[in-house]
């Protein structure tokens, strides 16, 4: 596998995982609510907390490539 740009979360998940985890970062939110992160978790058959943790991560892996502080509170997205 290429890490061409993509940054990868660093969780054992599958390749159809990741892409629709990224889908909903980049195109619905980078900090789903509740009913959001429930609904992609169970679309990509992972747990709530299992989502979140890699929301999390996702998050500062951004952060740090916009240069922004790597946790939230001093930047608003």
């Amino acid at each position: 596998m290429s890490a061409h740009g993509n940054a990868r979360v660093e969780m054992d998940l599958a390749d159809d995982q990741i892409k629709v985890l990224e889908e909903n970062f980049t195109r619905v939110s980078k900090h789903p609510d509740d009913a959001t992160l429930m609904l992609i978790a169970a679309e990509c058959g992972l747990s709530e907390e299992e989502t979140a943790k890699w929301f999390r991560m996702r998050n500062a892996q951004w952060r740090k490539a916009e240069g922004l502080p790597p946790n939230l509170g001093s930047v608003k997205d």
